[in-house]
């Protein structure tokens, strides 16, 4: 399993948008074949920055989701002229999760 970890910075004039249209997408890109989940996460300091977070099984599934027509004609073109800055991402594997505690 991997985890990709992608920054959106908005122009502040199109974070309310943005935020609109995720609620139109969110099921559609988190119902993807071999996804496993997805968040939306909103920095408390500059609320035009946000993060998405999300589980794949594997690279090929994270990059069938990329190479797919909802994403590639639906959901970038729309939100990438929105941005102040260049979207940042990263592909991540899990080496400690912190969250889960087993009771012995």
């Amino acid at each position: 399993m991997i985890t990709r970890i992608v920054k959106l910075h908005f122009r502040e004039d199109k974070i309310d948008e943005f935020l609109a249209f995720f609620e139109g997408i969110k099921w559609k890109v988190a119902k993807q074949e071999d996804c496993f989940g997805m968040k939306l996460m909103q920095d408390k300091n500059c609320p035009e920055i946000v993060f998405t977070y999300s589980l794949w099984k594997d690279e090929k599934a994270l990059n069938s989701y990329r190479d797919s027509e909802l994403f590639g004609q639906h959901v970038w073109p729309t939100i990438k002229p929105w941005f102040k800055e260049k979207a940042e991402a990263w592909t991540v594997s899990e080496y400690f999760d912190g969250f889960v505690r087993m009771e012995n």
